[in-house]
């Protein structure tokens, strides 16, 4: 089969780690023909298809330079067997025009994983909102009287940006109230940008669980990322030390409530972001740590990945 990737820049996958890299590599060990664009090549013509200036590529051994390049050319999103958006946030207007060309490549016959729709229908942050029975006491504002008013009741609580990743503007501001209203002003850029204020959730201390469910189904670990240094963050990118595990019997509940959901949106893989027991997240542009469980556990997501894409693209 022919996959296309649509991703950051080759050359900037720290492929110890890349997930993305992981479902190439298991996928050219099947002998399927990977391809590979980036969003700022997509085009669309009246009286063609959507395109990418794309390259074919094969992996190599090296760490560094991990791949090698057999072609470049256009390539009709509809003649791959199967495109895979893997292009990481932040979800800015670039990321949005991209969904809806990619939509146009489905109408033309594409199969798109995950589903462009789906993307824009689950913001990382708002999706929660459709689940308040799963996650933590939460506002969505730019109002700063209304943050202060949370932070009354509340006492302890995070305030983060909607469209950051890797814990990127993550604020604790705890029972003190130090700093929160300058902190408020920067998230909001003086009431003029919405945030998210949640209640602080102690169970961060064992971690920031990433729960993977593949086609709806839970991968049985997770990777717990726990806070470091003095850190409120678990985030990887932040320092967090990641620790696969078991899933707990809230991690198993609240995927297999999600799951079978997500799945009948087009989501093929998700990310369910878990603290204790509560979700904080659901991640559906480029979710990670396949390669962190697996090196730990021993359970391949990549593998479990490519044979539900490969029965997917055989329905």
């Amino acid at each position: 089969m022919k996959l296309l990737f649509v991703a950051d820049p080759l050359h900037t996958f720290k492929t110890y780690k890349d997930s993305t890299y992981a479902m190439m590599r298991e996928a050219a060990r099947r002998g399927h023909e990977l391809w590979a664009c980036e969003t700022p090549a997509l085009r669309w013509q009246r009286g063609g298809r959507v395109t990418a200036l794309s390259r074919q590529i094969t992996l190599t051994d090296d760490a560094q330079d991990w791949f090698s390049v057999q072609q470049e050319a256009p390539l009709a999103l509809a003649d791959a067997d199967a495109v895979l958006m893997r292009k990481d946030p932040p979800f800015d207007a670039e990321y949005l025009y991209a969904t809806h060309l990619l939509t146009q490549a489905e109408r033309e016959g594409a199969r798109v994983f995950n589903s462009p729709q789906a993307l824009r229908e689950h913001p990382e942050k708002l999706a929660i909102l459709a689940h308040p029975e799963l996650i933590a006491p939460t506002l969505v504002t730019r109002e700063i009287d209304a943050i202060r008013a949370f932070h009354a009741a509340h006492r302890d609580i995070i305030l983060k940006p909607l469209d950051g990743m890797g814990g990127m503007g993550i604020f604790r501001v705890k029972d003190d109230g130090l700093n929160l209203g300058s902190i408020a002003e920067t998230l909001t850029a003086d009431g003029t940008q919405t945030i998210m204020v949640q209640g602080f959730l102690p169970a961060i201390a064992q971690g920031d669980k990433r729960v993977l469910l593949i086609d709806g189904e839970p991968v049985p670990y997770a990777l717990a990322r726990i806070p470091q240094g003095g850190e409120v963050r678990g985030n990887l990118a932040a320092g967090g030390k990641g620790v696969a595990q078991p899933l707990s019997e809230s991690d198993w509940r609240i995927a297999r409530q999600l799951g079978p959901h997500l799945a009948a949106k087009g989501l093929l893989l998700v990310g369910l972001d878990i603290i204790g027991e509560h979700l904080t997240e659901i991640n559906v542009t480029s979710p990670t740590c396949f390669q962190e469980i697996t090196q730990q556990v021993g359970f391949d997501v990549a593998a479990r990945f490519i044979d539900a894409l490969e029965a997917k693209l055989a329905a």
